[in-house]
């Protein structure tokens, strides 16, 4: 923002419009000025506030609570954000209310501080003008002193501020010094630097708008241009992918008004990334006066971090970090072999050797980024330690040449893969691998083509393996249907990565009760694998098992029974008695018996498979809870009920600690706890842990799915046990009709809930039942 006067004390245009960038001030000779001050005085210019200007009131309470805290020696705060953010636009709303009449301030300044030539001129310039003891016009750099002993002297009230300080170094020996505690300094600033904050000066960080303010820009703009109707809906959503940022909202709403456009079609021009972000943000869009086009604006800081950054990393950082999502990734990515191999290609020796780079440089460089307000650099968040604002990212992925990108994006996939957690763990664990399935998904929708340039990229797979562990299921669905759709047409149908996303895809049916789709994909599995191999081999057999497992949630149980024997025999003979796929195949068939009713079939199996996981897994391990919990089904059907409830405390309490309290296993467990205690007579404890599980499976499967309707009839089961026939009558009516509907009147469960309904009305009586 340049700097130019509003009016002088003497009615001299005196200005510094000829002092440029660069440019260096020593003498400058003004006749004494002899006229009285004519207060209040201003000088330069602050910008105009933006249409539809958002008020931000929690930061003007944050700069309003530093400055009361201030002290009497210095009293000044420094507004410290990226570019856009709307620094400059805060501290002119502060400028113009000091400037109105009748404020009581008397002295009003607006510095440009990018050049600290123009500060020491200006200063020089105001000593004329306040008439400052010892300003005599023969020496600038002794006229802007004589104006600082002015301002820590003076009993005026006053306020300087210095809009975007570049140079902490240069400019310490120019900070006003506020000792009448009559004075104010604000500054703003890109950079996060420690020099800026001492001295007592006290820092406010400037983030973009709220999500409620930027609405309420899109709103007022467009409502007060007659515009309303271009809001069709669609306007929250666009100021989210617009980050919020005032810069771009002030682009984007002129380019609806402009081109008559509604916030949804602009949506989809947005999201295509094949335009750049210049072309959606264009400078003649620039109706709020900022000066720069986006891209600019949000950039101007990278060749100073450039500069500063240990060998030149802060680019090839900078670059990296844009192909990751905006919302954060883990500082551990920084220090993995992948990284740090890139990074090292960048700086080669006489020989043509690549230099290694150390994990300390690279954190200088993500420290330099953070400086210069580029990335966000937080130690503290843990997972998301590094951050960027959405459209630096875009600004980023714009400027980088396009024979990077494809390099970019495997580089951030290896380096995703390489820190990517054992299992779902608990916890953090669990937390990490979710922020790392987002970066991934980020990944696919900058440049996808570059992870399936020679074979599909094994973060990919981990990432789906990871929605489904942790129970993201619609999240695991879309990742997989695309995933099997890119390998298709990329590698054909039998190639083996199709065949392993059609497996992810299957499984990821079976858990949100589509079985009917996965026993298709299934069949085409195991007729492939036939097809390319032979009947007996190890990859036919999975896929029998897999079969297998669809037949029994479709209530064919024999079916499921000949697959299960067939794969169990396969195993043993092929991968020896103690295999862990041969368990696996022992405990599926456990469960087949116990829906046959062949609980004594069952029993050794459960308790082989049992043992085998705590020997070879460890007495804590998920698998081996699940092995508990058919244990206790099987303990529970053979009238072992003491037996099955400690069994199935341990797997809730296991499974709570492991994947969290709202994993779908977690609720299965209490669902299964809620049924050893209802044969224990104890059913108060399973109404409360029923209607956990019924809301549970609403919120996180939907109203639709077989576990909720599970969920259902087992909570009319023990409604009727408590008496509470009007209360169980619904949800058995429901339950029925809905597995009419998904399994069919022949299915096992669809009967067992006309026997609940049935029970409930004869509980009612054809009087009481409800229609």
């Amino acid at each position: 923002m340049s700097a130019g006067p509003y009016a002088t004390a003497a009615g001299r245009d005196i200005t510094n419009s000829a002092i440029g960038t660069g440019a260096t001030v020593t003498n400058i000779n003004i006749a004494p000025l002899t006229v009285r001050v004519s207060w209040p005085v201003r000088v330069g210019t602050p910008p105009a506030c933006a249409s539809a200007f958002q008020p931000r009131l929690a930061l003007r309470a944050a700069i309003d609570e530093g400055r009361r805290a201030g002290d009497d020696v210095v009293l000044a705060q420094v507004l410290s954000g990226g570019g856009g953010v709307g620094k400059s636009q805060l501290a002119a709303s502060y400028a113009h209310g000091a400037a109105r009449v009748g404020s009581g301030v008397d002295l009003v300044m607006w510095v440009s501080a990018a050049d600290v030539q123009q500060v020491i001129a200006l200063y020089a310039h105001t000593a004329r003008l306040v008439q400052a003891p010892g300003a005599l016009g023969r020496d600038v750099e002794a006229d802007a002193r004589a104006f600082l002993g002015w301002l820590a002297a003076t009993s005026r009230e006053w306020l300087v501020v210095l809009d975007d300080v570049t140079d902490p170094a240069a400019l310490a020996p120019w900070w006003p010094a506020v000792h009448s505690g009559t004075g104010w300094v604000l500054a703003t600033t890109r950079l996060k630097d420690s020099r800026l904050t001492g001295q007592g000066r006290r820092r406010v960080d400037i983030d973009v708008y709220a999500s409620a303010e930027a609405v309420a820009y899109l709103e007022h703009r467009l409502t007060r241009d007659a515009l309303a109707y271009l809001l069709d809906g669609s306007q929250e959503q666009l100021a989210l992918e617009l980050g919020c940022l005032p810069l771009a909202l002030g682009h984007a709403v002129a380019y609806l008004i402009n081109r008559q456009m509604a916030c949804s079609d602009y949506l989809k021009l947005l999201r295509d990334r094949e335009r750049s972000l210049e072309e959606m943000l264009p400078s003649w869009a620039d109706a709020e006066n900022y000066g720069r086009q986006v891209t600019a604006a949000l950039l101007l800081s990278r060749a100073a971090a450039e500069a500063a950054s240990p060998r030149g990393l802060a680019l090839p950082v900078l670059q990296l970090a844009a192909f990751l999502d905006p919302g954060g990734h883990p500082a551990a990515l920084w220090d993995s072999y992948p990284v740090l191999s890139y990074l090292a290609w960048f700086d080669v020796d006489e020989h043509g050797l690549s230099v290694p780079v150390s994990r300390d440089e690279v954190q200088e460089s993500l420290q330099v980024l953070h400086r210069y307000a580029l990335i966000t650099y937080d130690p503290q968040n843990t997972g998301q330690e590094v951050r960027m604002h959405a459209l630096t990212a875009r600004a980023v992925q714009d400027t980088t040449p396009h024979v990077l990108r494809s390099r970019l994006v495997r580089t951030a996939g290896d380096a995703l893969h390489a820190i990517w957690p054992d299992g779902p763990g608990p916890g953090p664990g669990r937390e990490i691998s979710e922020i790392l399935c987002a970066n991934t998904i980020t990944l696919t929708r900058h440049n996808g083509r570059a992870l399936w340039e020679e074979e599909t990229h094994k973060v990919l797979f981990q990432a789906g393996e990871s929605m489904l562990s942790n129970g993201l299921l619609q999240s695991a669905l879309t990742h997989f249907e695309e995933l099997l759709a890119v390998t298709e047409e990329k590698y054909g149908a039998e190639h083996a990565d199709t065949f392993r996303a059609r497996t992810y895809l299957a499984s990821t049916y079976n858990l949100l009760g589509r079985y009917d789709q996965a026993q298709v994909l299934y069949e085409q599995l195991l007729a492939n694998t036939i097809r390319l191999h032979d009947e007996d081999h190890p990859k036919a057999h999975t896929a029998r098992a897999f079969l297998a497992a669809t037949c029994s949630h479709l209530g064919r149980y024999d079916e499921a029974l000949q697959l299960e024997k067939q794969v169990l025999a396969a195993y043993i003979r092929i991968l020896g008695d103690d295999h862990v796929d041969t368990d696996w195949a022992r405990a599926n068939l456990a469960v087949t018996y116990n829906q046959l009713g062949r609980h004594t079939d069952a029993l050794p199996l459960c308790e082989h498979v049992l043992a085998a996981r705590i020997r070879v897994l460890g007495s804590d391990h998920p698998d081996t809870h699940l092995a508990r919990s058919n244990l206790a089904a099987t303990y529970g059907s053979l009238g072992r009920d003491d037996d099955a409830l400690a069994l199935c405390e341990r797997v809730l309490a296991g499974y709570a600690h492991f994947y969290g309290e709202d994993h779908p296993d977690t609720h299965l467990a209490r669902a299964n706890l809620a049924g050893a205690h209802s044969r224990l007579g104890h059913h108060h404890h399973a109404l409360l842990l029923e209607e956990q599980v019924l809301a549970a499976r609403i919120h996180l499967l939907g109203d639709d799915h077989p576990d909720t309707h599970r969920a259902r009839a087992n909570l009319a089961v023990t409604y009727n046990q408590l008496g509470r026939h009007r209360d169980a009558f619904p949800l058995a009516k429901q339950a029925l009709a809905s597995r009419v509907r998904l399994l069919g009147e022949g299915h096992p469960h669809t009967i067992r809930s006309l026997a609940v309904l049935a029970t409930t009305r004869g509980f009612l009586g054809p009087a009481d039942a409800p229609e």
